[in-house]
């Protein structure tokens, strides 16, 4: 894997929550997350933006279709002394309810609740410090922004706060 991503890694994971508050959380059958509730998420690929990439994922990982809030923050780390590795993490809210769990990489998935998910031993570190410190503000999408043609983006999609939000 890290020869394939290169020395900069870029991923997207999503806070999917439904209608009465629960947090969608993955067991994935890899990596240093196995059987640990986690985020869904995943690398962003060639050709789509951070937030195409959370939506994706989710629905790649757990069949739920979601739409993007906003922006919660960055973590941001480096592998050995030699990659990159940041993730970017987005609030969504859940368009659906029928989960369809990508078997290849997930024991699990289910919509818990903050508390049963605090109370868990098996949530990982990164869920833990999410959840305790929740609710949590976020960057709000702001549309139609464009730098201009001499850039030559054929998406650019811009999260910031100001005192209106």
């Amino acid at each position: 894997m890290k020869k394939k991503r290169g020395h900069v890694w870029l991923a997207a994971a999503g806070i999917v929550l439904n209608d009465a508050g629960d947090w969608l959380v993955v067991k994935k059958k890899y990596g240093g997350l196995q059987g640990q509730w986690s985020l869904p998420a995943g690398f962003v690929q060639r050709g789509e933006t951070a937030d195409e990439a959370v939506i994706r994922e989710v629905e790649e990982e757990t069949g739920i279709q979601a739409e993007v809030i906003g922006l919660i923050g960055l973590r941001t780390g480096v592998i050995d002394d030699e990659i990159s590795d940041n993730m970017m993490i987005f609030l969504l809210k859940a368009l659906s309810k029928k989960m369809v769990i990508q078997q290849d990489e997930l024991w699990t998935a289910a919509f818990l609740s903050k508390e049963s998910l605090l109370s868990d031993s098996s949530a990982s570190t990164l869920l833990q410090h999410l959840l305790k410190a929740w609710p949590l503000s976020y960057f709000h999408f702001h549309n139609g922004l464009d730098p201009g043609e001499p850039f030559g983006y054929t998406k650019y999609h811009v999260y910031f706060k100001n005192s209106k939000n």
